[in-house]
């Protein structure tokens, strides 16, 4: 909450009221309330001479009535302990049957004030030296570097980035992001609580983060090439999957000689199990996607189509694999393999008017009906299965998305493809078989049951599919 801004225009204010014995109250407000008191009122700017709000008498327990008019004993009590005095500074009362405590300002306050080592009987004021030094010691405390802070903790750091430099990576799931991305996700951000969407938030002070997160959605659209009338994105996922909770799944499969996707059997099984949701995209398949295909399945069962580009998402971006945008409703991906960004996720919806006709047996509408995922998917995130966003995160794929925007990015979606191409012929020179042949992206999937592998290192506990 900014204070140095004026409150809004609410409508209602909230005052105490003195009452002398000079001007006994006897108005329509409400009820007579005794001299020399005070009463708790709500006033509104709106009010109805009907019915008026009535005032609450505050019930003072004890209104040192007896001291005032004895100052002799008054003084008498200023010998007692330093307990007694403390008490003493406090007035008991009760509104609405409520005990509450004021403290009464004593003259002598503004006084002590002006001193710097003035004594009471809860502690000692310290030199403005003295405060500064403590200031100085809790600043060196959290201004430390990791090394200083935590050196068990900075060293092994140092061993895993030596091994990341050291060592061959050869898992698809994986890259390199860049300093800057770093440099934001351990940055000031991650101090903030933001729940809720941009100028929705559950908390004040979110208009920076408000700006941070829309600057990412707009970002978002523009590296895939998408229409903002046509598609929205939700860039808050860090962890999100509630499938086996919702939904039951029924899995296709590819034929096993080819290696391919069976279309027509799955075809068959969608028309006979007609599921909710079909979707596209798998992590260890290495070629290309018949969305189209997907997209005449999905209407045949009225079905909405899905697609998990997580392991592809930089190669579609940079053109160099099948777009899903053309025909799917939803898509989904991760935001740190191929797009080399911060850990999280990442959902692209359509919204706006549904096509007038798509599809053989389903009908889209006229025109007039329109896509309604965004409402769901962004409930569904918050709060349905997440909490409050990771700002720094959002902020790191912000600056991820604008890197891949950039001719640099798409001359490096190229060579990663090469290189893949490059390492299936090589390992097929060598008799290895591939599973389908080859490669069409980023991976290749090996089959080892020529040797008598089952395609897991026990020790290593990765699969079989590389990335280039």
């Amino acid at each position: 909450m900014d204070l140095t801004q004026p409150p809004g225009n609410s409508g209602l204010s909230l005052g105490f009221l003195s009452h002398v014995a000079a001007a006994p109250l006897n108005t329509d407000r409400g009820p007579k309330i005794a001299d020399d008191s005070i009463s708790f009122q709500i006033e509104s700017r709106v009010r109805d001479p009907m019915n008026p709000l009535p005032s609450i008498p505050l019930q003072l327990m004890d209104q040192q009535t007896e001291s005032q008019n004895h100052p002799a004993e008054k003084k008498s009590c200023e010998n007692k302990d330093s307990e007694e005095d403390e008490e003493k500074d406090f007035e008991e009362f009760r509104i609405l049957g409520h005990s509450m405590t004021l403290k009464r300002k004593r003259e002598n306050d503004s006084a002590s004030s002006m001193s710097t080592t003035s004594c009471s009987s809860k502690g000692f004021r310290l030199s403005s030296n003295e405060m500064e030094l403590r200031r100085s010691a809790v600043r060196a405390w959290g201004n430390q570097s990791l090394q200083n802070a935590d050196p068990d903790i900075f060293k092994i750091m140092e061993k895993e980035k030596q091994r990341q430099f050291k060592g061959i990576e050869l898992i698809a799931s994986e890259n390199f992001v860049c300093r800057a991305v770093m440099e934001a996700l351990g940055s000031h951000l991650t101090n903030k609580y933001s729940e809720g969407m941009p100028g929705a938030r559950y908390y004040g002070g979110n208009q920076y983060i408000d700006e941070i997160e829309t600057l990412c959605c707009e970002r978002a659209l523009a590296a895939f090439g998408l229409d903002p009338e046509s598609w929205g994105v939700n860039v808050q996922p860090y962890s999100l999957s509630g499938a086996s909770i919702f939904f039951e799944s029924l899995p296709y499969k590819v034929n096993p000689q080819t290696g391919y996707v069976d279309y027509d059997k799955l075809e068959e099984r969608a028309l006979d199990f007609r599921p909710k949701i079909l979707i596209c995209g798998g992590s260890s398949y290495p070629r290309e996607w018949d969305y189209a295909r997907f997209r005449q399945i999905a209407d045949k069962c009225g079905a909405v189509l899905l697609c998990d580009m997580a392991q592809t998402s930089g190669l579609i971006l940079a053109k160099e694999c099948a777009s899903p945008f053309e025909y799917c409703d939803i898509i989904t991906s991760t935001t740190h393999k191929s797009l080399r960004g911060p850990r999280g996720g990442i959902i692209f919806y359509r919204k706006g008017p549904k096509p007038k006709k798509r599809g053989m047996l389903l009908s889209q509408g006229d025109g007039s009906d329109r896509y309604d995922f965004e409402e769901k998917i962004n409930f569904a995130v918050f709060p349905a299965l997440q909490g409050g966003p990771h700002n720094n995160h959002i902020a790191a794929l912000a600056i991820a998305l604008k890197q891949v925007a950039t001719p640099e990015y798409k001359t490096y979606m190229q060579q990663v493809k090469k290189n893949a191409k490059a390492l299936a012929s090589a390992l097929l020179r060598r008799n290895c078989r591939l599973v389908t042949g080859g490669t069409d992206n980023h991976l290749l999937l090996w089959d080892l049951r020529n040797f008598g592998l089952t395609g897991t290192l026990p020790y290593f506990g990765l699969p079989f599919h590389f990335t280039c």
